[in-house]
């Protein structure tokens, strides 16, 4: 009998699903009173061991040789922290006929955060792409976000931005760019350890940042924000998502092709300029927002599923298209042609003697 599995060209991201599953726990269980201040102190615990592993992991050595491909690097931080937030500021026309205002600075956030790794390095490397490049696009993102996230949401969403204030950025300081840091100082000594357990750590990230979203959610629900949301207004979310998606799918790989970026390199812009990294935004939303960030980050994560499900058809379609099919039959016939005067040397070599 024939098993039955999800289709290929739409990937359900366990991931998501507890990240759901979370919010429903939330929702039915939210931490109250001391409860609430216990979560509220691991969460921040968490926050800052997860920018210490992040610093721990980024490999100075890589990051300085992907300096190389600086032109590449420069194209996926325009397309991160300049379109997108100019995308983002131009939706400000659509409040308060399509999105409220709570929504609508969820979406500006969306905009402004670091884009992603490992998702990015997939999808790069299922279309055959340039896979080098992708992963230090990536980090080089991650890294700048640390900095230029909490800096743009200072100028962009101010006062406004729910809890969002000045002091935002000495917390940001203090809570991820100082572990952050800390990571990098110590890799010397704690970066086999790391390398070594590596499927162990993948988990201790994925639960701080559900941990997150449990303390983000319930303050929501204690304060019962959510009674402002309507099934309406998240499905305009979810339209205004969906086209911010479509346009930088189509200039990151048409505005490559104009800058004269071979297909490999597209393809790695394509991906890393249009995604936004939920492990980086969760956590930073947590800190600039404080008891705001459940409706700040639902933007963001509602941005991440749909972008793993595009990127995904996108990928495998890139993999067998023309222009790939013709690559790879040029490469095959340079190689017979190689091949071919010593199979003739080695075939000819009986009939004369």
């Amino acid at each position: 009998m024939k098993r039955l599995t999800w289709p290929s060209w739409m990937p359900i991201d366990p991931y998501i699903l507890a990240l759901i599953a979370t919010v429903g726990v939330a929702a039915l269980l939210p931490a109250r009173g001391g409860a609430a201040e216990v979560a509220s102190g691991a969460s921040t615990a968490a926050v800052a061991f997860l920018f210490f592993l992040y610093g721990a992991r980024l490999s100075t050595r890589e990051a300085l040789d992907g300096l190389r491909h600086w032109r590449l690097h420069v194209t996926v931080l325009a397309c991160t922290f300049v379109l997108f937030p100019l995308l983002g500021l131009a939706a400000r026309g659509l409040v308060p006929a399509l999105l409220p205002q709570n929504l609508y600075e969820g979406l500006l956030f969306l905009t402004l955060v670091p884009s992603t790794i490992q998702s990015s390095i997939a999808f790069t490397s299922i279309a055959r792409g340039n896979v080098p490049a992708a992963i230090c696009a990536g980090s080089f993102s991650s890294l700048a976000g640390i900095v230029l996230t909490p800096l743009l949401a200072a100028a962009l969403l101010g006062n406004s931005g729910g809890g969002f204030s000045a002091d935002s950025v000495v917390k940001i300081v203090l809570q991820l760019l100082v572990p952050f840091l800390a990571g990098q100082l110590l890799r010397r000594w704690v970066g086999a350890f790391l390398t070594r357990h590596k499927k162990v750590l993948g988990y201790v990230d994925r639960g701080s940042i559900l941990l997150v979203v449990y303390t983000a959610f319930s303050q929501g629900m204690v304060q019962g924000i959510w009674h402002q949301v309507s099934a309406v207004r998240l499905a305009g979310l979810l339209a205004v998502e969906a086209v911010l998606l479509a346009v930088m799918l189509v200039v990151t790989w048409f505005g490559a092709k104009a800058l004269g970026f071979g297909r490999a390199d597209r393809i790695a812009i394509q991906f890393a300029g249009s995604k936004k990294s939920l492990a980086s935004g969760l956590p930073m939303a947590s800190v600039l927002f404080g008891a705001h960030a459940s409706l700040a980050v639902l933007p963001l994560m509602l941005f991440h599923q749909m972008q793993l499900m595009v990127c995904a058809v996108i990928a495998k379609r890139r993999s067998r298209d023309p222009e790939q099919r013709a690559g790879a039959e040029d490469s095959a016939l340079t190689a017979r042609d190689r091949a071919a005067p010593t199979r003739t040397a080695a075939g000819s070599a009986p009939r004369s003697g």
